[in-house]
């Protein structure tokens, strides 16, 4: 925690859109025609309809993005890295050498990696195991995991054996979650026993938590490049077959944006657009002020600075004026259960730390990652 924390507080952002960098260097178009191609070279052929939500204008009203996710994605993408000031004993990486266990559980990495592939209801019920597995330079809610550092991230990047075995890592959790990992590229697909596993994962949350930390932990460790295509395929079955539906909201708010790389997030972002159901309630795309401004009683007016796009105003709620979307709620009222979890363990301690009492009292009782 005290690698990220210490540079970050320099600047903290207090607003989504401060902490979100995605469309600030956007040099194309920000609303392409709707006929025109998605730029993620996947076509509306290529994708069944999309049976999503249908929220009234006035449930529409009420969304809004979170903003302590945009915020721990902020430092995640945006802290630079800190030399440590302790001696390093460069435990992760002794971790993955398979020289020491991970504790509390006395469990050597390569044990993990032969004897419980295909273990699911010990990768489901075991939580100590995912902060050896998938190190960062934060601290999360395992006390006894190390935090990384410049020089552990360095020399692990360097190191053959713990690069096959991190690799391996992550392919026995992709099979847990019912995807095969194709190629060195980091490409994916379903695995051949996907339908029962993602029926599993979509009835079993706190995994986004998970997902969330893998997805960071590929970028600490050299592999950035394999984020895009986990996202995008978690994006094709939320959106398009309503295989996870219940992921939705997890893969928009937090998996999109591990990615450090404003274009790769804008393609994955305009490829759930063009899926997105209902359409004027997608809350991840440029802001109001780079869509050409917004007119008093214009056709999509945006809500605040959420980036909401919602219905024209009825002249009711134009008499009222901002009381019609002063109150505006938690993001989605059927995911309060992600966000709280996600709040708990995809933020890590430093976010709970931060949230407000209501924020904090949500978590009593979750099992923390």
């Amino acid at each position: 925690m005290g690698n990220l924390l210490g540079s970050w507080r320099l600047k903290e952002p207090s607003t989504v859109e401060e902490c979100d960098s995605t469309w600030g260097s956007d040099s194309e178009s920000d609303e392409p025609a709707a006929a025109a191609a998605d730029d993620s070279g996947i076509s509306d052929a290529a994708s069944p309809a999309s049976p999503q939500l249908a929220e009234s204008p006035d449930s529409v009203s009420k969304m809004k993005r979170s903003f302590y996710a945009a915020r721990d994605l902020y430092k995640y993408r945006h802290t630079s890295y800190r030399k440590s000031r302790q001696p390093n004993e460069y435990r992760n990486l002794r971790f993955y050498l398979n020289k020491i266990p991970l504790v509390p559980d006395g469990i050597y990495v390569e044990e993990i990696l032969t004897k419980w592939r295909g273990d699911y209801d010990k990768l489901e019920h075991n939580h100590t195991y995912i902060q050896w597995l998938f190190p960062l330079r934060e601290q999360g809610l395992n006390f006894y995991a190390h935090e990384l550092t410049q020089e552990e991230i360095k020399e692990f990047q360097s190191t053959r054996e713990a690069k096959r075995r991190f690799l391996s890592a992550y392919s026995l959790m992709l099979d847990f979650y019912g995807i095969k990992l194709l190629d060195k590229s980091g490409n994916v697909a379903r695995a051949s026993n996907w339908h029962q596993r993602f029926q599993h994962l979509n009835e079993s949350q706190h995994n986004y938590l998970r997902i969330t930390r893998i997805l960071k932990s590929l970028g600490e460790l050299g592999y950035e490049a394999f984020k895009a295509p986990l996202v995008r395929l978690f994006l094709e079955e939320s959106l398009c077959h309503n295989t996870l539906p219940n992921m939705l909201h997890s893969a928009l708010e937090y998996f999109v944006y591990t990615i450090r790389l404003p274009a790769t997030r804008r393609r994955l972002l305009r490829y759930a657009r063009q899926h997105y159901r209902p359409a004027h309630a997608f809350l991840w795309g440029p802001p109001l002020k780079r869509r050409g401004g917004v007119g008093a009683g214009g056709g999509s007016v945006g809500s605040g600075s959420s980036g909401i796009r919602a219905p024209a105003p009825t002249p009711e709620q134009q008499r009222r004026g901002e009381e019609s979307t002063g109150s505006i709620g938690i993001i989605m009222a059927s995911y309060d259960g992600v966000t709280s979890l996600d709040l708990a363990a995809g933020l890590g301690s430093s976010a709970l730390m931060a949230a407000g009492p209501r924020e904090r009292s949500e978590h009593n009782g979750i099992v923390l990652l």
